[in-house]
């Protein structure tokens, strides 16, 4: 409750109060801002139409102890009115509870995660600085945006229907579609917007089975899990997929079983935390198995498409900070005609500061490609 008060009143720091303590987290870069000592702070709580005042104040007793010298100890006094007590104990309080909640997600740094067999629960950290939102990333349709925003939201708000139906507290994306088409911006962006922590499994640095799910178990809540290229883990891959590169379901040198991995998708182990979001990326969806696919394990399939005219709006936005422009309908009949990503326009977009400039970059290289391609459909032929 001290914590929660001290989170709580750190967000009412008016102009008449003093003094506050300032000091850097660890790990965070960001101030953490605290009352000082014996500072009354004022506040305010509507219960329906009674509006309830009360005062904080931080103070400080000192305990003799064993050694024979004495400890400082901090407190939090509240005042208020007798005839409040109810409202305090019964709403206000939980109310401040539930306020320091939000106000610490609010200034939560995210953090990225890596493997590191250095450290006792397999996992070393540094700040996620990446600046991607779902204001930026460039994806086919603002539908497809909103949608994505919608499913998240929905997920989190449901812990309540998770536990009633008895299912683990998680949820699994697959990104597919060619290199370049913004796969980890999107990631950075579900992060940034959910406040998640990103837990980057390399499955190739894994050694097996237990220490798969030793990770699993040093995973914190309201997270994030990328598993890259799932479609190159063999046991995985459907059959056709299997076969063509000369190996079969179960053979390999692979340090995980797919059984263990599986298991990790969805098994009693994958219950071992809550709030977490599992996202699997693939250029290649065809060569996953089906039973991967099925819901539980990706329960929505995003495709990262090839550079369309909304994504492109998009970028321009983000680069050149233009909503319209006389060359857009040069470059729209372009990206009808010709394949380019969403990395590769950003590549041209970022050569010159000056809108047209860029514009005709980019339209250079779109109908240098369509060049490209029609040479090559002639060679065919």
């Amino acid at each position: 409750m001290y914590d929660a008060v001290n989170t709580y009143l750190s967000t009412k720091l008016f102009p008449s109060i003093h003094r506050i303590e300032a000091h850097k987290l660890e790990k965070d870069q960001q101030l953490s801002v605290s009352v000082d000592k014996n500072q009354d702070i004022p506040d305010s709580f509507h219960n329906g139409a009674v509006e309830v005042k009360l005062s904080w104040a931080l103070r400080t007793v000192f305990i003799d102890n064993h050694a024979g010298s004495k400890t400082e100890v901090k407190y939090f006094e509240l005042v208020f009115y007798k005839k409040h007590k109810e409202t305090v104990l019964n709403s206000y309080l939980p109310y401040v509870l539930q306020r320091a909640k939000e106000i610490k997600e609010e200034r939560k740094t995210v953090r990225l995660h890596t493997v590191d067999y250095d450290r006792t629960d397999y996992w070393r950290s540094v700040a996620l600085t990446h600046p991607s939102t779902f204001e930026t990333v460039a994806m086919e349709t603002a539908e497809m945006k909103e949608d994505v925003m919608e499913d998240l939201d929905r997920f989190i708000g449901s812990r309540e229907y998770y536990r009633r139906v008895g299912k683990a507290w998680k949820r699994g994306y697959l990104l597919y579609g060619p290199p370049g088409t913004g796969k980890s911006s999107l990631v950075a962006a579900m992060a940034n917007y959910l406040k998640f922590d990103v837990y980057d499994l390399d499955l190739r640095e894994v050694k097996c089975n237990s220490d798969l799910r030793r990770l699993l178990i040093g995973m914190g809540n309201r997270s994030i899990v990328v598993i890259e290229d799932i479609d190159c883990v063999v046991g995985l891959q459907n059959r056709g997929a299997a076969e063509s590169e000369g190996k079969m379901a179960g053979e390999g040198d692979d340090k995980i079983t797919p059984s263990g991995l599986l298991n990790f998708i969805d098994g009693l182990w994958s219950s071992c935390g809550d709030e977490r979001i599992i996202v699997f990326t693939t250029n290649h969806k065809d060569r996953l198995d089906p039973a991967l696919l099925r819901p539980g394990r990706m329960d929505i399939h995003i495709h990262m498409s090839y550079c369309t005219f909304p994504g492109f709006k998009t970028l321009v936005m983000n680069y050149l900070k233009i909503r319209e422009h006389p060359l857009f309908d040069v470059i729209q009949d372009l990206l009808a005609k010709v394949e380019a990503t969403p990395a590769e326009i950003a590549g041209q977009l970022m050569k010159n500061g000056k809108a047209r400039t860029a514009l005709q970059d980019v339209i250079n290289y779109l109908r240098n490609k369509e060049h490209n391609i029609s040479k090559m459909e002639l060679h065919n032929a």
